[in-house]
This record gives C-alpha cells, structure tokens and sequence, in this order.
C-alpha cells in the first residue's frame, strides 16, 4: 500500500507521521467542509425557490 500524504500550505506531510491531535483536527476539517458545502447546497435551492415565489407572486399581482 502506498503512503498517503496530507499537503498543508503546500508542503506534504506523510500521513503515518502525524499525531493522533491533527489527524483529529484533519478529520475536523473534512467534516467542516462537508457541512459547508452541503449548506451552501442548501441555500442554492432556497435562492432558486425565492425566485419562483417572486415570480408566482408577481404573476397573481399582474392578474
């Protein structure tokens, strides 16, 4: 099996080297950025719903 890395500010770091406190705070910021983009998933499909009870309403005023 080949040796994972981690790149942390463009340097690369063996991932068997590193102490069980930033392999802690590497799965820390997986887990962030995964909340991140599931949120910001999110609020792309509120923004598009917005828009469409924008235009559901404008089109009953226009009646």
């Amino acid at each position: 099996m080949a040796n994972e890395n981690v790149t942390i500010d463009g340097k690369e770091y063996p991932l068997e080297d590193l102490s069980d406190v930033v392999k802690q705070q590497l799965a820390s910021l997986r887990a962030t950025d995964m909340e991140i983009a599931r949120t910001e998933a999110t609020l792309a499909m509120l923004k598009t719903a917005r828009v469409a009870y924008a235009r559901a309403a404008k089109s009953e005023l226009e009646k």
